[in-house]
């Protein structure tokens, strides 16, 4: 379920949604005074500290049911597409994310033509954070270089009344080589001027439908990745398992022709594979090699560390703060 435009990955999010973030993309506290007259709700963490965080109480709008149309697109978004007692629950069946489940995939990035070990640890949270007028799933992302962590994410999701997962946005820090803190970045739909949401996965990914936008963030987030169904009845062997009847999505950036990241879905998983195609630079591998369902002090934790990120990203312009999602869902 992550990442720099320029550094795409095999969890959720793509290279922000994972890796590290280039120094010159974050902008530092001295920066955001500058963009305060832009009109911009969005704002940034740079590297001296954090902004206070106005926590807010979510709210469940009041809107009636709207037709879904067959092959939805980000231009037809609507509030009204999602169940405001249910959005937050995914359980697409290419895509399903359970709270407490943690995918780890193991592979290698190209770096100047050395193979460096990358691993990606995704974990779906217990969070429920209200943005756009939706209520979405808080994922938890983590980047590994080389056995360090350069990158960790919040990725926000919402899955619509027709089963398509939607993409509201993220907040991604980058860490220095000794593991420190250097600065973060945010965009959520609604909350950053011309920000939008985008679809994940669709609810019945079919061979010859369109491309469509997985999100939409401009400049300085410069976040527009898109997706397409490249193949459909793959089959492929993963540490974990091997699996038929798999789904290849090739997820790309219009402003960088050639590139092609090849995202492999297993039904009732999730993805179990990302490779690559043309000229990616990155020329990123990945595997799923472990499933792991938390303990309650694991999911404990894994919340406590989410939030720890949310304190930090105080960047939400107001938006309302993490909940805990709410029993039985």
């Amino acid at each position: 379920m992550s990442r720099r435009p320029d550094h795409r990955h095999g969890g959720i999010r793509r290279r922000t949604s994972v890796l590290a973030l280039a120094t010159s993309a974050l902008l530092s506290l001295s920066c955001l005074a500058c963009m305060g007259g832009s009109g911009s709700t969005g704002a940034q963490v740079g590297t001296t500290g954090s902004v206070s965080f106005t926590a807010g109480t979510a709210t469940t709008p009041s809107v009636p049911p709207l037709a879904i149309p067959v092959d939805a697109s980000a231009d037809d978004f609507d509030v009204a597409f999602f169940d405001p007692a249910r959005s937050f629950v995914v359980d697409n069946q290419w895509l399903p994310l359970e709270p407490g489940t943690r995918w780890v995939h193991h592979g290698w990035t190209d770096e100047e033509g050395e193979k460096l070990p990358h691993t990606i640890v995704f974990t779906v949270t217990d969070l429920v954070k209200e943005i756009d007028g939706v209520r979405t799933l808080v994922g938890w992302d983590r980047d590994f270089s080389d056995g360090k962590l350069v990158e960790a994410e919040l990725i926000f999701l919402a899955q619509d009344r027709a089963g398509n997962v939607w993409h509201f946005g993220q907040y991604s820090e980058a860490y220095d080589e000794e593991g420190e803190f250097e600065g973060g970045q945010a965009w959520l739909a609604g909350r950053v001027d011309g920000a939008k949401p985008g679809i994940m996965m669709k609810a019945d990914p079919r061979l010859g439908t369109p491309a469509y936008s997985e999100g939409f963030a401009p400049s300085p987030y410069d976040w527009d990745d898109w997706g397409k169904v490249d193949k459909v009845g793959v089959s492929t062997c993963v540490p974990v398992d091997c699996y038929d009847d798999v789904l290849v999505i090739d997820e790309f950036e219009p402003q960088k022709p050639g590139a092609h990241q090849l995202k492999y879905y297993a039904r009732g998983v999730g993805n179990v594979r990302t490779g690559w195609r043309g000229n990616d630079p990155e020329k990123e591998v990945l595997t799923l090699s472990r499933i792991v369902h938390l303990s309650p002090a694991q999911l404990d934790l894994a919340r406590a560390q989410a939030r720890a990120l949310e304190a930090r990203a105080s960047v939400y312009g107001g938006a309302p703060s993490v909940e805990v999602r709410p029993t039985g869902t």
